[in-house]
């Protein structure tokens, strides 16, 4: 947490480690995009064609799309800010490019940030390890996997698609799957690293004044924040942010107050791991949201 305002402070309990960050990742990409716009290298009104090798599963309903439909990139941004939508994100990442993504980031924040890549390409890095013949699956066989639960059946939907008995993947659980995945250091940063992306955000240094304001609207109106810093916040707070959510792994980052930007806006940023249920991460993160209310907010933003 990193306060501005007359009583500035900041608190860390992150030991600056790399945290899998999941859909946070979703802010750095729309800078990118929106950089670009700025330039004039792109609009907002330019279209993007959806292609079968974009579907991944996730939030949002480009799944319910079809190929060969369009989505301008003002649509797609509001898709991957507000809604999440896994499939909408990977489409502006294709068309920002990979290598200059993390150019990009590692020029605003110094370093910090592990290689940050497709959403799709997080399920291939994670299963890829079990079994050499998932680089041959479809990302449509990634997709159907969602419709097994998490655990046990999600490694048998995944022997079933390679056609191999379960006993055939190297793989105990799913856990341990996705464990070994987060111990590398892809979509991942220290949360100082990410801070320092919201802070130049709010304060104007990463694109023009529309586009700053075109993201903080986005991040104001998610679709998926409802349980998470955002309930412990007293009714009405200003909170422009972001989730995250994988299996074990939850982060909500954003800014509160983002117009007062260095003059009076808190930076947040939460990550949680390896609990038992969601609603145990929702719960701790609402618990940050009622403390923020009770010390900092309640000081009168500084």
């Amino acid at each position: 947490m990193r306060h501005y305002g007359a009583q500035p402070g900041t608190l860390d309990r992150g030991d600056d480690r790399a945290w899998y960050l999941s859909s946070t990742i979703k802010i750095p990409v729309a800078i990118a995009v929106l950089e670009q716009v700025d330039a004039g290298t792109l609009s907002l009104d330019e279209t993007l064609t959806l292609a079968q090798t974009d579907f991944v599963d996730g939030s949002g309903d480009m799944l319910e799309h079809k190929p060969g439909e369009t989505f301008s990139i003002a649509a797609l941004l509001e898709k991957s800010l507000r809604d999440s939508d896994s499939a909408a994100t990977d489409m502006l990442i294709r068309k920002v490019g990979e290598d200059h993504l993390n150019a990009r980031i590692r020029d605003w924040t110094g370093g910090g940030f592990g290689p940050v890549t497709t959403i799709l390409q997080v399920r291939y890095d994670a299963y890829d390890p079990v079994h050499p013949g998932v680089a041959q699956l479809d990302n449509m066989a990634i997709v159907r996997l969602r419709n097994a639960d998490a655990g046990e059946p999600r490694l048998q939907a995944l022997a079933q698609e390679l056609g191999v008995p379960r006993a055939d993947l190297d793989a105990d659980t799913l856990e341990s799957v996705f464990d070994a995945y987060y111990r590398g250091d892809r979509n991942t940063a220290t949360l100082p690293a990410f801070a320092t992306v919201l802070d130049r955000l709010a304060a104007g240094e990463l694109v023009s004044a529309d586009s700053t304001r075109r993201m903080l609207d986005h991040m104001r109106a998610i679709s998926t924040g409802d349980r998470r810093i955002s309930a412990g916040l007293p009714p009405d707070t200003d909170f422009a942010q972001k989730t995250g959510t994988q299996l074990r792994r939850a982060c909500n980052v954003g800014v509160i107050d983002p117009g007062r930007a260095r003059e009076g806006a808190t930076l947040v940023l939460a990550c949680a791991e390896d609990f038992d249920d969601i609603t145990q991460a929702e719960t701790a993160f609402q618990g940050l949201g009622r403390a923020l209310g009770d010390t900092v907010l309640d000081a009168g933003g500084g």
